[in-house]
């Protein structure tokens, strides 16, 4: 199966039961795939939605981005799968996929939304987290059926010195990797900053990850180096290069990680009933 016909670049994807999503430029494509790969919506960054596809391959690597719209940068499910927030210019755009519409933005960013990640508490508010080039993170509560304008609820201080790239949660921890070469950890029940490390990696860390039921949180960078660090603590547990170009997205699962190569993760099981990674190797 193939999702095809993109103007450029695919830089983020998604989903959900039977829908996929796919972002290419200012274009988010809703794929069927319960029988084949069909394109079913077309939704853009300024909130228009086109039924079918409605945006055209092209084989010319120039970034055209139509006027009146954004580039997307990340979109990102809410856990039940009802929602789709998508990351365009300075603010996040909220759908509502049950009926295919646009309900509202997160506002209040000065710079382009670059990276954003989804929670959701015990009552179904969804907890959105921000990340943008003017340096900051913010949080936003978003209630079920909330439309129009939402301001961020808190924002993170102090700031990164440079843009944002990702964003990772793990329990009551949020992690955040900045151009700036450097990794924050934050408690999210205080909403204060907890540990940091400056120089992290040689260049931006755009990519953040950690491992199911293991305290390892793994970054890539720019440079295309991968590296491990023990969550409790940030100590480095290990580094490897991956890749000679950027590492933008990791994903795991209990026994791989996932940049644009598969890796297996040789673990051990730990004196608490948790499984420690000890080493990754290509597969």
């Amino acid at each position: 199966m193939s999702l095809g016909g993109h103007p450029n670049n695919v830089v983020s994807v998604r989903y959900s039961s039977s829908l996929v999503f796919t972002v290419s430029t200012s274009y988010i494509k809703v794929w069927d795939i319960r029988d084949s790969a069909k394109c079913i919506r077309t939704l853009t960054s300024s909130g228009l939605v086109n039924t079918g596809d409605t945006c055209a391959a092209s084989t010319n690597r120039t970034v055209t981005i139509p006027a009146g719209e954004n580039q997307i940068n990340q979109i990102f499910l809410n856990p039940s799968g009802t929602v789709l927030y998508a990351a365009a210019g300075n603010s996040v755009r909220v759908w509502d996929l049950r009926r295919f519409v646009c309900t509202g933005k997160l506002m209040g960013h000065l710079g382009p939304v670059m990276c954003l990640t989804v929670d959701q508490t015990g009552n179904g508010q969804d907890l959105v987290i921000t990340g943008s080039k003017d340096h900051y993170i913010k949080l936003f509560d978003v209630t079920e059926g909330a439309v129009g304008s939402i301001s961020p609820t808190h924002n993170f201080e102090p700031p990164h010195y440079d843009g944002i790239e990702s964003l990772v949660v793990q329990g009551d921890c949020l992690f955040s990797g900045s151009r700036d070469n450097g990794i924050k950890k934050w408690d999210l029940t205080r909403k204060d900053l907890q540990q940091q490390v400056p120089n992290a990696h040689r260049d931006w860390v755009c990519a953040l990850g950690v491992v199911p039921a293991s305290p390892m949180l793994l970054s890539g960078c720019r440079g295309g180096v991968l590296k491990l660090w023990h969550t409790d603590t940030l100590s480095p547990l290990g580094e490897l290069r991956g890749h000679e170009s950027p590492i933008n997205s990791i994903s795991t699962n209990s026994s791989h990680l996932f940049t644009p190569y598969i890796w297996e993760a040789k673990c051990t099981e730990s004196g608490t009933n948790q499984h420690d990674v000890t080493e990754l190797e290509p597969r």
